[in-house]
């Protein structure tokens, strides 16, 4: 549940093995940013790698998995591998920022999604390790999601290839990477804060230790790890100068965050009664025209 409650949690801030594998295959795989150095080649690896740049990604490839293998056993390794492929991801992404070449953008855009996945479930593994699975990386998330991330990948290719000048709009996708930071920051500030009850499903019970968080970034909107993801959705195609995509996920992602919200304050108001329907009436929910759900006087 991304809603502002916290409960105490013993475990909370400890680095445990799982976000140990987590951080050390992701770095391993991040290290993919460092070939050129090692082969002596320009930054620009990926935009023309030529024979020696493909076997160079493909020993790196190789090589890293099995480090993986011979480091980690099977339930390790299934979050190292997924951490891995997060890590190389961000890799190539600065390796394609760092070039001069038209992919430029889309390598910013590589990195933030890569992070931002990744990133979820390090703090998980932080703030909430009982809650922690597999599914925290959201790379599962739904068909919905990944459907939606399928259509700007093929946006982008199109319209790069018909409108190449509308992929080079640097000062519009320096907005949609300051988006993209803002709303992935104010996330995870959300998650921080709202402690080791937070999780990424809706919880129905009520555990005795629970409070009602309405502090820190909890005074500003009353959901903020759902504002900073509807930001951080569309900065992400603000960045890649995607109009169509950019209207699709306003849209999509408003109208996902105005359901999930209705139904997350029904367990809310169940929970603390007249406590959050008070705060409700102090503190905006945060997103544009969602007020969240109508209570009956």
């Amino acid at each position: 549940m991304a809603a502002a409650v916290a409960a105490a949690d013993p475990r909370r801030g400890r680095l445990g093995r799982e976000a140990r594998a987590s951080l050390a295959a992701f770095l391993l795989g991040a290290s993919v940013a460092a070939l050129p150095v090692a082969l002596g080649s320009p930054a620009a690896l990926l935009a023309a790698p030529g024979l020696r740049g493909r076997l160079a990604l493909a020993l790196h490839v190789a090589g890293v998995n099995a480090a993986l293998l011979l480091l980690y056993p099977r339930p390790l390794y299934k979050i190292a591998v997924r951490a891995c492929f997060l890590g190389f991801a961000f890799g190539c992404g600065l390796l394609l920022s760092a070039g001069r070449s038209a992919w430029c953008h889309f390598g910013w855009y590589m990195c933030s999604l890569s992070l931002f996945h990744y990133s979820e479930y390090l703090v998980t593994a932080i703030n909430n390790p009982r809650s922690l699975s597999l599914d925290s990386f959201l790379l599962n998330h739904s068909f919905e999601y990944n459907l939606a991330a399928l259509s700007s990948w093929v946006e982008f290719t199109l319209e790069k290839l018909l409108f190449p000048e509308l992929k080079q709009i640097t000062w519009l996708s320096t907005v949609g990477l300051l988006m993209v930071i803002f709303g992935d920051c104010l996330r995870k500030a959300a998650m921080l804060t709202a402690g080791s009850n937070f999780n990424h499903i809706v919880q129905n019970e009520k555990s005795d230790t629970h409070t009602l968080v309405t502090s820190g970034v909890y005074g500003w909107f009353r959901h903020p790890s759902y504002v900073g993801w509807f930001y951080w959705s569309i900065g992400t195609q603000v960045l890649l100068c995607n109009p169509i995509c950019v209207v699709g996920y306003a849209l999509a992602s408003w109208r996902f965050f105005r359901e999930r919200i209705e139904e997350e304050e029904i367990t809310l108001i169940h929970f603390f009664g007249e406590e959050y329907l008070e705060y409700k009436r102090k503190v905006p929910s945060g997103l544009p025209f969602i007020k969240g759900v109508k209570v009956e006087l």
